[in-house]
């Protein structure tokens, strides 16, 4: 975008650092901005004792009052509880597991609060995100990784589409982190010296296990071994992630072995574990099926290319094959075996650092009722 374009904005501030610096940053470069916070919790000042939506609520006006912006607060909370929370909920009691943050990002930022900003005038929509939209005259615009390889959040852009990348604004993407805290500081931001935000992108510091407890009923188990052996009691199988070291309640063994969560038999409430090793097949994969594909192009990936991943956020991207099957799927094989990939996490796929879309790793191939101790499939 042409710094001698200006635009109307309308900025998403959470009450954090990015967003705010983000805010200061567009009205700078001369456009018609305003602020809004975005209500998602009905009891934000006390939600399981430590919600930070009251604070947040709080330094996202004094950000706004601040900078001389119009501010506005919108209440989403019915729709994201029933787009992004239920969804989680139901995921979990049905052994996937969804990351809220990329359906909170394609479902309400640049799903119901472009729209609103839309339906209100605005051009687009600015976020706090460390990624890059890049376009030129007549092309549509594309995502990219951010400058600060440490914070670059393009993952979670993954299953957006390119119309709501075109309603897209990221001011940080070409700036890193240590540099956008020291802006804030310039700027006498009243959040210059607040902490980034841990845990779920909508409770703060809760953590999953506590907040699916109050929708989630307990059904506790057995704790079995890849060869049958029984060697605890789990509370419920919702409460724990393929890979989990900590938490589990199993001790190691006299050789100082600890057990790793490999896999979930749902009928018969079984928590599979083994020792962390990376020659345990239950644990270490190559061959996955991906579905609920989404991308940041004209058309969807078709046949066998060879891309890139990030199978988590913050890991680094892996060569891999991809093989579009149909249905919005497709299988892929890594060059190098993945560690606990489970499904309902995201893939995120790129050429280069071009963020081409993304899809989850399906439960039909993890966790296959022929496979009970094998999670995903492995090569």
């Amino acid at each position: 975008m042409s710094k001698s374009v200006t635009e109307r904005l309308l900025v998403a501030l959470s009450g954090g650092v990015d967003s705010s610096v983000s805010a200061a940053l567009l009205k700078d470069q001369g456009h018609e901005i305003e602020g809004v916070y975005v209500r998602t919790w009905e009891h934000e000042d006390d939600v399981l004792g430590d919600c930070p939506g009251a604070k947040d609520l709080a330094d996202a006006e004094a950000v706004a009052e601040g900078l001389g912006i119009p501010f506005r607060v919108v209440n989403f909370i019915d729709f994201y509880q029933r787009e992004v929370v239920l969804p989680m909920v139901n995921g979990y009691e049905d052994g996937i597991t969804p990351n809220p943050d990329v359906l909170c990002n394609r479902s309400m930022k640049f799903g119901a609060l472009l729209e609103f900003a839309r339906e209100n005038g605005f051009d687009g929509l600015a976020t706090g995100h460390y990624c890059v939209r890049k376009k030129t005259v007549g092309e549509k615009p594309e995502l990219w990784e951010g400058r600060d390889k440490n914070k670059d959040q393009s993952y979670f852009l993954a299953r957006i589409t390119q119309d709501q990348l075109s309603g897209a604004r990221f001011p940080l993407g070409e700036i890193e982190k240590p540099r956008v805290r020291e802006m804030a500081k310039e700027l006498d931001l009243p959040v210059a010296q607040k902490k980034d935000s841990q845990g779920i992108c909508f409770l703060g510091k809760v953590k999953v296990p506590e907040f699916l407890s109050n929708f989630i009923d307990d059904k506790p188990g057995d704790i079995v071994t890849t060869k049958g052996e029984v060697v605890g009691r789990h509370q419920g199988l919702h409460r724990y992630t393929l890979g989990q070291r900590r938490g589990i309640g199993v001790p190691s063994n006299t050789d100082h072995e600890n057990f790793v969560v490999t896999g979930k038999e749902e009928s018969s409430n079984q928590l599979i574990v083994a020792f962390e090793s990376p020659e345990e097949p239950t644990l270490w994969g190559r061959r996955y099926e991906i579905e609920n594909l989404s991308f940041l192009l004209d058309e969807p990936l078709s046949g066998e290319l060879e891309l890139l991943g990030k199978t988590r956020y913050r890991d680094p991207s892996v060569d891999l094959s991809f093989r579009s099957i149909e249905d919005g799927r497709a299988e892929v094989v890594f060059r190098e075996a993945q560690r606990a990939l489970a499904p309902g996490q995201v893939l995120a796929l790129y050429e280069g650092e071009r963020l081409l879309g993304g899809g989850t790793y399906a439960l039909s191939s993890c966790g296959r009722a022929d496979l009970p101790l094998l999670p995903c499939i492995s090569a």
